[in-house]
């Protein structure tokens, strides 16, 4: 089988994935590995994939390499998409980790060799697609502004104490929200789009999503007084519909309009639009994940 590993540039010195690359080659395998250098190489070099024929490609990075090879699969006609498999090399690793990828190089590129192919959802925002999680507002502006030394330093941490800096100052947003199921207006402080289960390090948002039940998971954040943490954080670990200040809905689409830009931030790339429509593109890609992976249904 014809697999090419595209891997982010800054992981490519890294002796482990050097051995891992090695071992699998002396056992049969046939392996390529292309190496990014610039914004736009993850595209450009999974549509070279598809023209060469190659089968599966990996994608080695973190959570944005994910969701940038996943949009070059999503440029390609769907019968010359390739599936795509992951080698989590990143800080926080949530999209992965919550679908059971191993952590060790040499066992997840065996699983992206050999595992079963699963159809899986993409989301898209507007005109961009992604992987895991949208996260909008407050939220979206702790994860754009950690700084990358203290990403690494700290490792998914860094987003919480990131967040807890900003929380002396934010500001929510005004706007409205329109679903199958009707409209809402108000302020939110954070929203979560979800097609994955969690972000920002091991944060869990969306417990029980799917990512291939054709539905999103929506978390609305709304503000909420200091004396009332104790009562947002019961709603975060037991999430409603209709909570007091934490409201957590499944939808397949929904559509946000502020009354000015609202930071948005799609599996790590941050974009800024007034109005944004969330929806789901159900079985969009094929994945290479674990047997066992509690993000999809039975197989």
């Amino acid at each position: 089988m014809g697999i090419r590993l595209i891997l982010n540039g800054k992981k490519a010195g890294r002796p482990d994935i050097r051995e891992a690359v090695s071992r699998l080659r002396s056992e049969g395998h046939e392996l390529e590995v292309r190496v990014t250098w610039e914004f736009g190489d993850g595209q450009r070099l999974v549509a070279e994939a598809s023209r060469d024929g190659i089968e599966r490609v990996v994608a080695g990075g973190g959570d944005g390499s994910v969701s940038e090879i996943a949009n070059g699969l999503m440029q390609l006609p769907e019968g010359r998409r390739p599936a795509m498999g992951i080698l989590p090399l990143g800080t926080a690793n949530d999209f992965a980790t919550a679908c059971g990828v191993p952590a060790d190089p040499r066992a997840a590129l065996e699983l992206a060799l050999e595992g079963e192919e699963v159809p899986v959802d993409l989301a898209r925002a507007n005109d961009h697609y992604f992987v895991n999680i949208a996260s909008a507002g407050f939220g979206a502006a702790i994860t754009a502004e950690t700084p990358v030394e203290l990403k690494n330093f700290l490792g998914g941490g860094a987003y919480t104490i990131m967040g807890l800096l900003k929380a002396l100052n934010f500001r929510p947003y005004e706007g409205s929200f329109r679903t199958p199921d009707g409209e809402m207006e108000g302020s939110v402080i954070v929203g979560a789009i979800c097609n994955g289960r969690q972000a920002g390090g091991g944060q869990v948002l969306a417990p029980e999503a799917r990512i291939d039940d054709g539905l999103l998971d929506i978390v609305l954040l709304k503000p909420f007084p200091i004396a009332d943490v104790a009562v947002v954080a019961k709603e975060i670990e037991e999430p409603t519909p209709d909570g007091r200040y934490v409201s957590c809905f499944q939808a397949p689409w929904i559509e946000t309009a502020a009354k000015g830009p609202m930071p948005v931030n799609l599996d790590g790339e941050p974009i800024s639009e007034k109005r944004i429509r969330f929806e789901t593109v159900p079985r969009a890609i094929r994945m290479v994940l674990p047997d066992d992976c509690p993000c999809v249904g039975d197989r």
